[in-house]
């Protein structure tokens, strides 16, 4: 019997993404609650929306950090990004 996941409550806002060569802000949606997060191995899956040139050079760039409305700050590893969109995925840790 397959067992049916728990869907993960959406956090969205706005915060500041920082990489090279960029700072500004971005809005975001984050699938978990950010504050359960611990340092280790667990990561939370979400997304930026931006610009498109924007979007596209940060997947380029493969990481970054994300500042929360909160003042939390996370970690990102870029997972995708469709060229001309304005939305970039990525996963998150402490």
């Amino acid at each position: 019997m397959a067992h049916a996941r728990k869907k993960l409550p959406a956090f969205p806002g706005t915060g500041d993404l920082k990489f090279r060569g960029f700072k500004g802000p971005v809005a975001y949606e984050i699938l978990g609650d950010p504050a359960s997060l611990r340092p280790g191995p667990l990561r939370l899956r979400g997304s930026i929306c931006t610009t498109p040139e924007v979007a596209e050079a940060a997947f380029r760039e493969g990481e970054g950090e994300l500042t929360l409305e909160g003042g939390s700050t996370f970690r990102l590893q870029m997972l995708g990004h469709s060229a001309g969109s304005q939305t970039a995925y990525f996963e998150m840790r402490v």
